[in-house]
């Protein structure tokens, strides 16, 4: 059976983290479009197509790929705007972050995150780890419509 491969919503400031997470979905096809916000204000705007993205096709990404520490908006901010809207909350949010700060942890989960994933600084490690989070969340895992 062949899947047809969503796009992903990747929020991340750091420009070489958003450069090697692309290299690794794009090495290993594992979506057909990655959108990149820069801060939390641009992922909202995108997930309720406004501003910029108002004219963006419907439907919503298969996973969000979410930075914690970002500007205008961070992370936190955004996981608990969509976890607490009933068109967006059945969305998988995937913390990418460098931050192993319990109280991080501790409060996503309290959000509603999928799965909190610490960023490997090792440059493989950090390609195998978005290559497996790619595989599973936008191959493998069967989400509702």
């Amino acid at each position: 059976m062949v899947r047809e491969l969503k796009h992903i919503l990747l929020a991340e400031d750091n420009p070489n983290d958003i450069e090697l997470t692309l290299t690794a979905l794009e090495e290993h096809h594992l979506a057909n479009e990655v959108v990149v916000t820069r801060d939390g204000a641009e992922a909202l705007d995108y997930l309720y197509s406004r501003g910029e993205y108002a004219g963006r096709e419907t439907g919503n990404p298969t996973v969000v790929l979410l930075d914690l520490k970002m500007p205008r908006v961070d992370g936190m901010e955004v996981l608990r705007q969509i976890k607490s809207d009933p068109a967006l909350r059945l969305i998988p949010v995937v913390i990418l972050t460098s931050s192993r700060e319990e109280r991080d942890v501790v409060e996503s989960y309290q959000l509603g995150v999928n799965a909190y994933v610490v960023k490997p600084v090792d440059f493989h490690e950090f390609v195998d780890a978005i290559k497996e989070l790619g595989l599973f969340w936008a191959v493998l895992n069967i989400a509702p419509q």
